[in-house]
């Protein structure tokens, strides 16, 4: 039913405005189109003052003018209609929309409304009043008529039966259009017997008529020769002009009852054909009843996965953000760690460091220590020698002794003889070796003071 309205109002209409199944509620809310459909019809006038916006108050004006028009139309039309339409309730607007298709298309039929404006000229205020008186008289059985195709729709809406097979299908309508053709064939029939009998009769009241004006001439002649009265030629006159008058009268007869069996044959073909919409509006009905169950099922089949797909995202953000949470706590533990460590190894060198600075004063210490204990040692040897020899020969120390004595303590060697010399071992001890040292560079020294004495002269 939906396609059909769209075909209806894009192809035939050619509206403002593209409509599809799906944007029905939305765009009628505001009552404009309804409007530019009716004005199309050239049913409304005052289609100029119509707004397209969407706001409330411009709503409520467009339904109250088009109000009128609907009921001459006998399309069923109140507040709760117009509020149903302008809150875009579901199926609302398709109702009236096919309401409003079927009353046109009967009028226009009938030929009570002009076709499309933009291929006639406007008509007269006097044939729109026209049109109107008319619908006046014909809205009650406008009305019923929509009712019981609506019923039968909604119905059929309702029961949804099971659909016939292709084959089925075919063969009611192969068997519908046997029988209406066979309808057709015998009003025909009928027809032309009618008029074969209808003829016959005329020839033979023609026949009768001839004869009886031959013998009316006849006797009027004779009358006339005889009598000459005006009022008998009056008489003769009224009769033949009533029997003119019956023949017209007879074949008015004839034609309306020709025309009532074409307005019957037409009123037949105009069922059959409602049959037929009712049968493709039921059938199109149960398909998209199917197709918006299962329409249904699919959304409710994507909700779900949205829901899904929605809750393992928050999952897997979750996730991200504990092993995020969970990396910066260790990489926390690990640094809070290594600073630990890093003091620990600060500490542990500081000790080292402390121990080795104390090391090396005190070796620097025993060194100095020692270095003043031997020098203060050499010193000493130095003096008590020089004081011995002084008290042993109560004289001056000769200067070649005190020069040796002063080499040994210049040369950190000890001044007196520790062990003797005069036999050396394979392997000598310290001692020794320093005996020989203090004796090696003795003569060294002499060596040199030879030299220098020997160069002198």
């Amino acid at each position: 039913m939906s396609e059909i309205l769209c075909q209806w109002l894009n192809q035939e209409l050619k509206v403002s405005r593209t409509v599809n199944p799906k944007s029905f509620a939305k765009v009628f809310s505001s009552g404009y189109l309804i409007g530019e459909i009716l004005h199309k019809f050239e049913l409304q006038d005052d289609f100029s003052e119509f707004s397209d916006s969407r706001i409330s108050t411009a709503r409520l004006t467009n339904f109250s003018r088009l109000e009128p028009t609907l009921h001459l139309l006998g399309v069923q039309f109140d507040k709760n209609v117009a509020q149903n339409i302008i809150t875009e309730k579901p199926g609302a607007a398709t109702k009236l929309l096919y309401q409003l298709y079927i009353a046109l298309q009967k009028k226009k039929k009938s030929g009570l409304t002009g076709v499309p404006v933009s291929t006639t000229q406007p008509l007269t205020s006097l044939k729109f009043q026209n049109v109107k008186n008319e619908a006046f008289r014909e809205q009650r059985l406008s009305r019923r008529r929509q009712n019981e195709i609506m019923a039968k729709i909604q119905a059929a809406i309702i029961q949804i039966p099971k659909p016939a097979s292709n084959r089925t299908l075919k063969a009611l309508e192969d068997q519908k259009r046997m029988k209406k053709q066979k309808e057709a064939a015998d009003v025909a029939d009928e027809i032309m017997k009618f008029e074969a009998l209808i003829k016959k009769d005329l020839q033979a009241k023609e026949s009768a008529s001839k004869t009886a004006l031959d013998t009316a001439d006849y006797t009027t002649t004779d009358l006339l020769s005889t009598y000459s009265d005006d009022d008998y030629i009056k008489k003769i006159q009224k009769r033949l002009e009533e029997d003119a008058f019956a023949r017209e009268q007879r074949e008015k007869r004839r034609r309306r009852l020709l025309m009532d069996q074409l307005i019957a044959h037409e009123a037949q073909e105009e069922a059959y054909r409602e049959e037929q919409l009712i049968h493709r509006l039921m059938r199109q009905s149960q398909q998209e009843r199917r197709i918006a169950v299962q329409l249904m099922h699919v959304r409710h089949e994507k909700e779900v996965l949205w829901q899904n797909r929605i809750f393992r995202e928050k999952q897997y953000e979750e996730r991200r953000l504990k092993d995020f949470q969970d990396a910066l706590d260790r990489e926390a533990a690990l640094a809070k760690q290594a600073k630990i460590d890093f003091e620990e190894q600060i500490l542990r060198e500081k000790k080292v460091y402390e121990q080795i600075a104390v090391e090396r004063a005190q070796a620097r210490y025993r060194k100095h220590y020692k270095m003043c204990e031997e020098i203060l040692d050499q010193i000493l040897d130095l003096s008590f020698k020089v004081a011995d020899y002084r008290i042993l020969t109560n004289n001056l120390i000769p200067f070649k002794m005190m020069h040796d004595w002063k080499e040994l303590f210049f040369h950190g060697k000890p001044i007196y003889e520790n062990v003797s010399i005069k036999y050396i071992p394979d392997k000598p001890s310290e001692e020794q070796l320093t005996e020989m040292d203090k004796r090696n560079l003795l003569d060294s020294n002499d060596y040199e003071e030879y030299k220098v004495h020997t160069n002198m002269k």
